[in-house]
C-alpha cells in the first residue's frame, strides 16, 4: 500500500510540474496565441485574434481591425431543398456609405466641404472647392467622383458638383424616400442640373463614361434608362 501511495504522489506532483512547465512556456498568454495551436501569418483561416472558444471576452480595438484583412466563407446547407435566408443578406446603410464618402472626401486639399446623396443607383456628391479653372475643377471633381466609386458597389452611378447653389437641391432629395412617385423625376432634374454646371471628371473606363455610365458596346446597344449623362447629351434629360 506504501509503494502505490508513492506511485500517485509521484505521478500528480509530475502532473503538476508539467502544467507548470506549459504555462511558463505560453507566458501568460492565450492558447490561440500559442504558435503551435494557431500560427500567425497570413495563410492561416482560423485567426489567432479571432473570438472563440480560445479566446473568451477578446475586443479588439478599431486600429487592430483597420490592420487585418476580411474572410469570410460559407457553406451551403447539408440538409436538401433548404433555402438561403435572406433576410439574414445584409444590406447597404445608405447613411453610412454617405457619411464615409463625405468624410474621405473632404481630406481632399482642394475639397473644404461635401454634402453626399446616395440613392439606390445613385450618388449624388455637392462640395466646395477653391479650384478655379476648368481644368483644376475637372481633376477636383475627377477625385471627388473616384472616392464614391471606391464606397460604393460598382453599379452605381455618380455624379458630382461644385456648383454651391445645387446643395441645397441635393439635400432636399435626402428627404424623400426610394419609394417616392416622383422621386426619379426630381433625382434626374438635379442630375440635369449637375452636368451643365459642373466638370464630371476623365472617364472611368474605355466602357464607361465620367459617371460610371456602359456605353452602348457594353449594353449591346440596349437603352439604359439609368445612364442619364448619356440622355442629357442627347438632349432627352
Amino acid at each position: 500500500m506504501l509503494i502505490l501511495s508513492k506511485k500517485i504522489i509521484t505521478a500528480t506532483l509530475l502532473s503538476a510540474a508539467l502544467l507548470t512547465a506549459c504555462s511558463n512556456n505560453n507566458n501568460g498568454k492565450n492558447v490561440a496565441e500559442n504558435p503551435a495551436v494557431y500560427k500567425k501569418n497570413g495563410n492561416t483561416v482560423n485567426k489567432y485574434e479571432r473570438v472563440d472558444m480560445y479566446n473568451a471576452g477578446l475586443e479588439k480595438t478599431s486600429a487592430e481591425k483597420s490592420n487585418e484583412f476580411g474572410y469570410v466563407r460559407h457553406v451551403k446547407s447539408p440538409i436538401p431543398g433548404q433555402n438561403i435566408k435572406y433576410q439574414d443578406i445584409y444590406t447597404i446603410n445608405r447613411e453610412k456609405v454617405a457619411d464615409a464618402i463625405s468624410k474621405i472626401a473632404v481630406t481632399n486639399p482642394r475639397v473644404h466641404d461635401a454634402a453626399t446623396l446616395v440613392t439606390d443607383e445613385e450618388v449624388l456628391i455637392s462640395y466646395k472647392t477653391d479650384a478655379k479653372s476648368k481644368k483644376d475643377r475637372n481633376d477636383v471633381a475627377d477625385q471627388v467622383k473616384k472616392t464614391a466609386f471606391s464606397v460604393v458597389p460598382r453599379w452605381y452611378h455618380v455624379y458630382v458638383t461644385d456648383n454651391p447653389t445645387l446643395k441645397q437641391y441635393v439635400e432636399n432629395i435626402s428627404y424623400m424616400k426610394s419609394s417616392d412617385a416622383n422621386k426619379e423625376r426630381v433625382i434626374k432634374q438635379t442630375v440635369k442640373m449637375m452636368l451643365k454646371s459642373t466638370p464630371q471628371g476623365h472617364k472611368m473606363s474605355t466602357g464607361e463614361n465620367e459617371n460610371g455610365e456602359s456605353n452602348d458596346i457594353n449594353r449591346g446597344k440596349m437603352e439604359d434608362t439609368d445612364n442619364l449623362h448619356e440622355q442629357f447629351d442627347k438632349g432627352n434629360l
